[in-house]
C-alpha cells in the first residue's frame, strides 16, 4: 500500500441547478398507431419515443437509405464522382415498383441517380447503382451487410432497393442511425432529401416525403411502402436550431403515415426544449492533487453539455462532481479526471466527462515532505479517535470544491 492510497477516496461535490432534465419517454407518453417507432433529439441524443426500437423489421423503400450511403461514401473516397455516369441494364429498366423511368442502353450521371433514388424513390435508379459500384445487384447487397456490420448495425440485406426479400430486415434504430449519418457526414448530398419535383426522361414526379409540403421545417429523409412493412417514414426536421429525427413503421394507409408523422414532429417541437447545462470552458470547481506544485486543480468541462428537457417538467436537477481523490501529479491541462453526474427523480442520470482547466506539475522536496507529514498527522488521529477506516476520506468532498 503506497502512503497516498490511504487518503485516496470517492469525492464528490454538490452542484446546484434550477432546471429539468429530458426523461427517456417511452410510447405511453404519447400514443402512435405505429408499429414500431423511435424518435430522438438529433444534438443531445435523448429519445423522445420509443416502440419496438430494437424490432427486425422489413424496410421497404426505407431501405434505400442503406443503398445511398454506399453511394455517398463512394463519393467522398474519391472513387465516385456525381458526374459519372453508370449504363444502364435491361434488369434496371424492367424493374417495376417506384422507377425513375431510365431506358435501357442510356448513361445517367450519379447525380441525376441520386436524385432519381431520393425525390422519386427509383428502384431502377437503384439497380443502376448498385451494378455500376458492385457489379450485380447481388454483390452489391452482400457489400450493404458486410457495411451494416462494421457500422455496428443489426440490418442484412437482399437488395438495392427495398424489394420484398428475405434477407431484408432492418430495425427502428438502424434506420434513425443512418439518417443521423446523412445528416452528420453527408451535408452535402443530405440537401438533395428537401426536393419535392424531380423530372427524367419528359415523367416528372413528386418526393413521397408528406413533410416536405407541411411547413414543419421537413427536410427529409424517406418513405417506404410494401403489404408487409406497411406504410413507413424516416424523416428529419429543424425548427428554431433544433432537429429531431424520427423512423415510423406499420401504418395502414399514405394518409395515416402523413397524419402521424406530422402529429409527431409537432409533439416533439412542443413538449421539449434544449438548454445548455454547462458551457464549455465553465468553472466547476476544483479537486485535490496529491504531491502537486498547487494543492488543487481547477475543473471544466471541454464541450457544452447539452440535455433535452420537457416544457412542462419542474424536477429539479442535481449535479454531482465525482472524481478518485485526490489526482495524482502531474496533471495536465485537458486531462479527464472527474465525472459530472446529473440526476433527476425517475430520470436516468446522465455523465458528462471533466477535465482539468490548467496544468498542476509535481512539487519539489517541501512538497513531498509536507504531505508526508500530513499524512503521518492523519493516520496519528484515526488511530486516537478511531474515526473512519484506512482508505476513507471523510472530508474529501469538502475539500473538493471551490
Amino acid at each position: 500500500m503506497t502512503r497516498r492510497s490511504g487518503l485516496r477516496a470517492l469525492a464528490a461535490l454538490s452542484l446546484s441547478l434550477a432546471v429539468a432534465l429530458a426523461p427517456r419517454l417511452d410510447a405511453a407518453e404519447l400514443d402512435i398507431a405505429a408499429r414500431e417507432g423511435l424518435v430522438i433529439d438529433m444534438a443531445t441524443g435523448a429519445v423522445l419515443l420509443s416502440k419496438n426500437p430494437d424490432q427486425p423489421t422489413p424496410p421497404a423503400s426505407m431501405l434505400k437509405l442503406m443503398t445511398l450511403t454506399m453511394v455517398f461514401e463512394a463519393l467522398e473516397e474519391g472513387r465516385l464522382s456525381l458526374s459519372d455516369e453508370f449504363l444502364v441494364s435491361e434488369k434496371a429498366w424492367r424493374m417495376g415498383g417506384s422507377k425513375m423511368f431510365v431506358k435501357v442502353g442510356e448513361r445517367v450521371s450519379i447525380e441525376d441517380l441520386i436524385r432519381g433514388v431520393i425525390v422519386l424513390s427509383g428502384n431502377d435508379a437503384c439497380i443502376v447503382l448498385a451494378e455500376g459500384l458492385a457489379g450485380s445487384e447481388e454483390a452489391f447487397a452482400r457489400r450493404m451487410t458486410e457495411r451494416a456490420r462494421e457500422l455496428g448495425m443489426h440490418s442484412s440485406f437482399g437488395n438495392a432497393t427495398g424489394w420484398p426479400h428475405p434477407d431484408n430486415v432492418m430495425t427502428p434504430r438502424d434506420l434513425v442511425y443512418l439518417a443521423q449519418r446523412m445528416i452528420d457526414e453527408h451535408p452535402e448530398f443530405y440537401q438533395y432529401f428537401a426536393e419535392t419535383d424531380f423530372e427524367w426522361n419528359g415523367v416528372a414526379q413528386r418526393n413521397r416525403n408528406p413533410l416536405l409540403y407541411a411547413n414543419l421545417g421537413a427536410d427529409g429523409l424517406k418513405t417506404g411502402h410494401t403489404e408487409e412493412a406497411g406504410y413507413g417514414l424516416v424523416g428529419s426536421a429543424v425548427q428554431d436550431g433544433r432537429r429531431v429525427v424520427f423512423m415510423i413503421g406499420g401504418l395502414d394507409s399514405t394518409q395515416a403515415r402523413a397524419q402521424e408523422s406530422e402529429r409527431i414532429v409537432n409533439w416533439a417541437f412542443r413538449e421539449f426544449r434544449n438548454i445548455t447545462l454547462y458551457s464549455a470552458g465553465q468553472d466547476l470547481g476544483a479537486a485535490e492533487v496529491w504531491l502537486g506544485a498547487k494543492p488543487t486543480v481547477r475543473l471544466t468541462v471541454e464541450e457544452d453539455a447539452l440535455a433535452t428537457i420537457p416544457f412542462a417538467s419542474a424536477d429539479a436537477l442535481s449535479a454531482t462532481l465525482r472524481y478518485a481523490g485526490p489526482l495524482e501529479a502531474p496533471v495536465t491541462r485537458g486531462q479527464k479526471v472527474a465525472e459530472l453526474v446529473v440526476e433527476a427523480p425517475e430520470i436516468p442520470a446522465i455523465t458528462i466527462p471533466v477535465v482539468a482547466a490548467e496544468d498542476v506539475p509535481r512539487g519539489g522536496y517541501l512538497t513531498r515532505l509536507q504531505a508526508a507529514a500530513g499524512l503521518l498527522a492523519r493516520k496519528a488521529m484515526v488511530a486516537v479517535l478511531g474515526e473512519g477506516e484506512e482508505g476513507e476520506a471523510p472530508s474529501a468532498a469538502a475539500n473538493a470544491g471551490g
